[in-house]
């Protein structure tokens, strides 16, 4: 089996694991990028603790579920935004997000991977990651 997009195939395995109302899940492989998604869901309330474990190959990373996910994935192709942008929710916002206060768009910045919240403050754009509510 090839893996071509990890952060889609972890953001696919909670929502999988949520759906079934499952208490955790095991994500793997493990990558930084996806530990920094998590710390972001982490953050907003989404998930509860993750712990990365290493099996000597690619590692894993076990996720402690707490309900409170509807629906997550990536955005494809990941495109940039700007600062200006994030303030005037766009039809690509509509697109991801049911409506303006629910959810969060994940974002790398210069600064780090944020929600799209945390970039409004620090008027700062970057590359839409995923989205998440």
């Amino acid at each position: 089996m090839v893996m071509l997009d990890t952060l889609a195939n972890a953001m696919a395995a909670i929502v999988n694991a949520e759906a079934r109302a499952k208490p955790e899940v095991v994500i793997m492989p493990a990558s930084k990028l996806i530990i920094n998604v998590l710390k972001v869901m982490q953050r907003e309330g989404y998930i509860g603790e993750f712990e990365y474990i290493d099996d000597g190959r690619w590692g894993k990373i076990r996720v402690q579920l707490l309900g409170r996910i509807n629906k997550a994935g990536v955005i494809k192709p990941r495109f940039p935004v700007k600062y200006k942008d994030l303030l005037r929710m766009p039809d690509w916002m509509r697109k991801y997000l049911p409506s303006r206060d629910i959810g969060i768009l994940i974002i790398s910045t210069s600064q780090g991977v944020m929600s799209h919240r945390e970039a409004i403050e620090k008027h700062i754009g970057g590359v839409l990651l995923a989205y998440v509510y």
